[in-house]
């Protein structure tokens, strides 16, 4: 008999390449993993690991196998959640992440509207770059999570999470001081092309936030299909932050539309033909559980009241 947490550290392996890597995510020793994967390959009956290097590769029967650990743990979920509902009434730690700029946005409207519909459940926020989520919903650290992607920087599929849209928001060129007489002119003048848009700023610093985020990828990127490699000068993750500094004409930034109801005195906001869609992610087979249904039922009814569009 095939167990099924081996059957999970094959499929992280397959995801992650390395059992070091494996081990860390999980909070196991690289000794525990590999024993462990042993185990499952006496219980399989046949080769499903080769070693490439420094890294760790699946055999042809250990690709077969993850494709159905891929299914078992999905049918888990979905049967974790079937008992969640034969129970009465919702109840219990319900773990929450969410990138930073949801924390301030959605997520209060979020737990309060939950709040008034399960007052039994018990949240717990964790901010976490969407990036990251995946990992945090696939090792259990987290139930649910607040996720989004940007034009230029699509989500990376994975078999092992799945995700509901929620909101679809422009993003927003915030700078503190016209760029040249286009921009003095107004929007007419400046076209609505990325190139139209960001050409004036190729020669200003820019505002990103850190690397290995989404955000500094959809920077980026968004800047060289304008044309231009920006030079950064500040990577900061807070939005306030860079409307802050875009005002006092420390450098051109890109704002969600989420994020300009506080821009200060001072700062320029140009919407352009860019967009951030924002959705709510959990493991595969959990979208009927009671909790993660009511979560994004709360989550809806939060955007709604804020008046954002769901995508």
């Amino acid at each position: 008999m095939l167990d099924v947490r081996r059957l999970h550290l094959l499929r992280e392996l397959d995801r992650r390449g390395t059992i070091a890597a494996v081990a860390e995510a999980l909070s196991f020793t690289a000794s525990a993993v590999s024993q462990q994967l042993s185990v499952l390959e006496r219980e399989a009956g046949v080769p499903l690991l080769e070693r490439s290097g420094r890294r760790v590769v699946l055999t042809p029967a250990g690709r077969i196998l993850v494709v159905h650990a891929n299914a078992v743990l999905e049918r888990l979920e979905l049967a974790v959640s079937e008992l969640a509902e034969a129970r009465e009434g919702l109840g219990g730690p319900l773990r929450i992440g969410t990138f930073p700029s949801g924390g301030p946005a959605i997520v209060p409207a979020t737990l309060a509207e939950l709040a008034r519909r399960h007052p039994a459940l018990e949240p717990m926020v964790r901010e976490i770059d969407s990036a990251r989520v995946s990992d945090g919903l696939r090792a259990g650290e987290l139930d649910v999570a607040l996720i989004h992607d940007y034009d230029f920087v699509p989500a990376s599929p994975d078999t092992a999470v799945d995700q509901v849209p929620l909101l679809k928001e422009p993003m927003y060129l915030a700078t503190g001081s016209t760029a040249d007489d286009a921009f003095a002119a107004g929007p007419a003048a400046r076209g609505d092309t990325l190139e139209e848009l960001l050409g004036p700023w190729s020669t200003s610093p820019w505002i990103t936030a850190r690397d290995g985020t989404t955000g500094h990828a959809m920077a980026v990127r968004a800047c060289q299909a304008a044309g231009f490699q920006p030079r950064i000068r500040h990577q900061v993750n807070d939005f306030r932050t860079v409307l802050a500094l875009a005002a006092i004409g420390q450098g051109a930034g890109f704002v969600p539309e989420m994020a300009t109801a506080q821009a200060p005195e001072g700062v320029v906001l140009t919407r352009l033909p860019l967009f951030r869609r924002s959705k709510v992610a959990f493991r595969a087979g959990g979208g009927t559980h009671p909790a993660i249904a009511a979560f994004v039922a709360a989550a809806r009814t939060a955007v709604g009241a804020t008046g954002g569009a769901t995508s």
